[in-house]
């Protein structure tokens, strides 16, 4: 079969994409860190960090939650400490979302205990393979069929379709 490495890394994928597994990692990951941090609002302090300050509407976008979502969350947040509401210097009626210092420090533990999650989990592995396998997921995730390049141009390639004639 053609598809074999493809079908190997979607179904990777798809394990590590489920739901149910990234719960359990936020949930390892915001374990101790007080009420407001957990699974559920991890993806908004995650988020924040990844873009910085953001809407409502735009993060939502970003960590594939709708507005209203984001906005419950961020209202956890935002009376820990974790977070502010600050005007949007774009457009004075909108507000955006942005860390406070207690926030980019529980965003830091957060992935701290995740590196040495994955570290502890590769320490088996042979020296110099998951330094390689570290720099071949980057090279996927930088080129591979995920870019932003494929999702303004569609699939393509020299399978393009081809799962549709295989099934």
């Amino acid at each position: 079969m053609p598809n074999d490495v493809g079908h190997e890394i979607a179904d990777a994928l798809g394990t590590l994409l489920k739901r149910s597994t990234r719960e359990q990692i936020y949930r390892r990951l915001t374990e101790s860190l007080g009420e407001a941090v957990d699974e559920v609002t991890y993806p908004v302090l995650s988020g924040l960090a990844r873009t910085g300050p953001r809407s409502a509407a735009g993060l939502a976008d970003e960590i594939g939650l709708d507005r209203s979502g984001v906005t419950r969350r961020a209202t956890r947040l935002e009376e820990a400490g974790l977070l502010r509401r600050e005007p949007d210097p774009a457009d004075r009626r909108a507000t955006l979302l942005a860390l406070t210092e207690a926030g980019r420090a529980a965003v830091e533990t957060t992935r701290q205990r995740l590196a040495a999650h994955i570290e502890d989990s590769l320490a088996s592995w042979p020296p110099g393979e998951a330094r390689t396998f570290a720099r071949q997921l980057h090279r996927f995730v930088d080129h591979g069929p995920f870019t932003a390049q494929v999702g303004r141009e569609g699939w393509s390639g020299p399978h393009a379709g081809q799962e549709s004639q295989s099934a």
